[in-house]
């Protein structure tokens, strides 16, 4: 028996200077995809991971010292898995985000990065709501990435 041994995170957790607070306000949208909710959905989940992260506190932009603007720059919908008689059984969503991070109390760019990433769903049943939990992965995976980001060592 090993004694003594913790779990460790080698990420860096020391925020841009200056910013303690950040908004975050609803992502546009500019894919054209059409999933109802698709932006508020990605707002949401990023504000969860960011309060569950605990580096930042979110605020209300006209209080905040930083904000962070998505924008859903493109969604696909592909094949994944074709079966031997050529059905399509697991397809993935690829979903492109642009994330700008602004420090506002000196109007200056923090990052602008693009982020991608996919999430897989069974598609010979359950249509749209598997398809759904595909874009759910997908999401995740993207608010997590933003987050090693946005927290790292500056």
């Amino acid at each position: 028996m090993i004694s003594g041994c913790g779990i460790y995170s080698f990420r860096g957790r020391t925020p841009p200077e200056g910013i303690r607070s950040v908004a975050i306000p609803l992502f546009n949208d500019e894919s054209g995809f059409s999933e109802a909710g698709l932006k508020e959905n990605f707002t949401e989940t990023l504000k969860k991971k960011i309060i569950d992260d605990n580096t930042y506190i979110l605020a209300d932009r006209n209080v905040a010292d930083g904000i962070i603007l998505g924008t859903i720059v493109s969604v696909r919908d592909e094949p994944l898995v074709i079966s031997g008689n050529e059905n399509v059984t697991k397809r993935k969503i690829v979903i492109n985000v642009k994330i700008r991070f602004e420090n506002l109390k000196n109007q200056r760019l923090i990052s602008e990065s693009n982020y991608e990433n996919w999430g897989e769903y069974d598609s010979s049943s359950g249509g749209f709501s598997n398809r759904r939990n595909g874009i759910l992965i997908a999401m995740e995976k993207i608010c997590e990435d933003i987050i090693i980001n946005i927290t790292s060592n500056w």
